[in-house]
């Protein structure tokens, strides 16, 4: 199947919510247990590089998010990542296409580092990161509970870009 991806609607905010909470369910995606209402999500994300990987329905399978990870100016080109992908698309490169159309954006916003913060037990996160560019940076061990109050340790993993001078 063909997927495109375009920047993401309000419109489409249902379909994205009910994403984010299969991946929720999965607890293996988030500490979180359940997912805001729009203007909340709206509010914690930027507004640039929104985008949605959609099928030849315009089904949205997939989507990607920035949040800012800092209020402080000099880090105003660091964001933190969000992806997911509809369970019945998974396995089909969706987020790999989500990841390198934002990558690619990014790069034209001045935005030189991107940051993931991710469950360990999220092998599948974590191979996408790596194939995308990001390398480890470091682990926090048992850093919080997961839904059913099992310890879990967070990997944390940034993208720099080209614009950072390495």
């Amino acid at each position: 199947m063909n997927y495109k991806i375009r920047e993401m609607k309000r419109e489409d905010w249902n379909r994205v919510r009910a994403i984010y909470l299969q991946g929720i369910a999965t607890k293996k995606a988030t500490f979180q247990t359940e997912a805001p209402e729009y203007e909340a999500w709206d509010q914690g994300h930027l507004k640039e590089c929104r985008f949605v990987a959609v099928d030849e329905e315009d089904r949205v399978m997939g989507w990607i998010a920035l949040s800012p990870t800092s209020s402080r100016y000099v880090y105003r080109g660091v964001v933190e990542v969000s992806i997911y992908v509809a369970e019945e698309a998974r396995g089909n490169q969706i987020g790999y296409l989500l990841m390198m159309k934002t990558i690619e954006e990014t790069e034209k916003l001045d935005i030189w580092t991107l940051y993931s913060v991710i469950l360990e037990v999220n092998e599948v996160s974590l191979a996408l990161h790596k194939k995308c560019g990001f390398r480890e940076i470091g682990t926090r061990e048992r850093i919080a509970q997961d839904a059913d109050g099992i310890w879990r340790d967070t990997v944390v993993m940034e993208r720099r870009s080209k614009i950072a001078g390495k």
